[in-house]
């Protein structure tokens, strides 16, 4: 029998409860994976190898990279209950309202500044560590609404998961006495200690325990989800994010829940694994897919934009700059391209009238436009939860 952890029973008021203390990683007994799970496990790998390589052949990896990151932090925040859709997080970034209160796309906002501050730090050579958590944690929950629950600092209260109360909740992480230990615990697994794991294993058995661990008193699933992403670029798997494994999660949100849950009840890591798996292979395909496509639809514009004759160069400068920022108003566009207003507004006249572009205001003056066929296949799986 698998040891997941204990229970401390804690005395509070007139009902006590019990928190669940995970035991260290690795699980003991180890998983033993069966041969299915290793060609599992060896399919997963060769996706994120391909998904990989396909960043290095791009002309620009930074035109998806903008968008990949922000897709990811979306749909993380998704999960939480955030409402906000992509398009109103680049409104948001335009400096317009968006269409849901201006909470739920500030929180993801501050998710793409702090997964970007995590890569940051990981490229100047600092480890994936306890601190690094709580510098990205800051900047997850410094404007949103969670901004009153002490960002960047490990809890010192006691949280659970579902229900009213401790005693009725579906999960109750370790008391705040206990932190210290286990995240001490976590960061020395994470660096190979005591024994080193393959990262993808290591990103699976992470997310689960950070999340069982719960340190903070909010944002912990977002972050356990963004810690995914800085162990893959950390190790060296992915040179970018560009696997946004959050859509996974979302699309399968049930079990993604019932997962986590079983293994704290019945130490069942080998379910976890395989459906975390499956989730690494059908992103990493999806994003190569989705790429293809976007590339598909970058080079057909482009050489309709080509054909336009005159003005087509000032035209084609547009578009490669839409293709890097797909939302920007015409002010933007003339300072970015050192061009006149009136040049940028006739070239964009021109885009609109392929249906390249689509004016998003109606106004007269403050015009926006969006690069509307590429931000709906970047929208693809992001409508938000009802």
């Amino acid at each position: 029998m698998r040891t997941t952890g204990h229970y401390v029973r804690i005395a509070a008021g007139d009902e006590p409860f019990r928190a669940f203390v995970p035991a260290p990683l690795p699980p003991s007994p180890s998983v033993t994976p069966t041969a299915r799970d290793r060609k599992q496990l060896d399919t997963a790998t060769r996706a994120l190898a391909r998904l990989d390589g396909m960043t290095t052949l791009l002309p620009d990896v930074g035109h998806l990279l903008y968008a990949y990151v922000r897709k990811e932090a979306l749909v993380s925040a998704q999960i939480e209950g955030t409402q906000s859709s992509l398009a109103d997080l680049l409104l948001y970034e335009n400096d317009r309202a968006p269409g849901v209160p201006v909470d739920d796309v500030r929180e993801v906002s501050d998710c793409v500044a702090a997964m970007q501050h995590g890569l940051d730090r990981l490229r100047a050579g600092f480890p994936v560590s306890s601190r690094l958590l709580r510098e990205v944690h800051a900047i997850l929950l410094r404007g949103g609404r969670g901004r009153d629950k002490s960002p960047g600092e490990f809890r010192r209260s006691q949280v659970w998961v579902g229900g009213t109360r401790p005693g009725n909740a579906t999960f109750v992480p370790p008391p705040a006495d206990h932190l210290p230990e286990c995240m001490s615990r976590l960061e020395r697994f994470l660096h190979g200690d005591p024994v080193a794991t393959p990262t993808l294993l290591k990103a699976a058995l992470a997310h689960v325990q950070f999340e069982t661990i719960h340190p903070f008193l909010d944002g912990n699933g977002r972050l356990g989800r963004l810690l995914i992403s800085l162990l893959l670029c950390a190790e060296g798997v992915l040179r970018e994010p560009v696997l946004y494994l959050s859509l996974w999660f979302k699309q399968h949100r049930a079990e993604y829940y019932d997962r986590l849950q079983r293994v704290r009840s019945r130490g069942d890591w080998e379910g976890w694994i395989r459906f975390f798996l499956a989730g690494v292979v059908d992103t990493a395909n999806e994003v190569i897919d989705t790429t293809q496509r976007i590339l598909r639809r970058f080079d057909a514009d482009r050489r309709r934009i080509a054909r336009l004759g005159r003005g087509a160069a000032s035209a084609l400068r547009l578009h490669e700059r839409l293709q890097r920022q797909p939302i920007r108003s015409v002010r933007q566009l003339a300072k970015e391209l050192d061009i006149s207003y009136q040049t940028a507004a006739s070239a964009l006249a021109r885009l609109q009238d392929l249906g390249v572009v689509r004016e998003l205001t109606g106004f007269a003056r403050n015009r926006l436009f969006s690069y509307q066929p590429y931000v709906r296949l970047l929208s693809e799986g992001t409508d938000p939860l009802s």
